[in-house]
């Protein structure tokens, strides 16, 4: 029984980053454009991660993107600026993204 709660405890502690990191794109309306796993208005967060897979830079080319905005990269559709990010949850925001599989 002991080892079960460890267990269950170890899997929430790691799990919890990746539910925070949704809730902080639902808070910050990013799901509003981007889905996990489909295009919407804008790319799938799979579809960016796999894009920029194995890039040094991507973490912090995607949180300024997402804070100033961008074109051209998935389309004529623009992403708009997102001023209301700070740089530190852009940089957890894009970190998550990219996370994605």
């Amino acid at each position: 029984m002991k080892r079960a709660l460890l267990i269950m405890a170890a899997m929430t502690t790691l799990a919890a980053p990746a539910f925070a990191d949704e809730a902080l794109a639902k808070s910050k309306n990013c799901m509003a454009c981007h889905a996990v796993d489909k295009k919407l208005v804008g790319p799938s967060y799979k579809d960016v991660a796999a894009k920029y897979a194995g890039d040094a830079k991507a973490v912090d080319a995607l949180a300024t993107k997402i804070i100033k905005g961008g074109s051209g990269v998935w389309g004529a559709i623009p992403m708009p600026a997102n001023t209301q990010v700070s740089e530190a949850e852009a940089k957890k925001l894009s970190a998550w993204v990219l996370s994605q599989k």
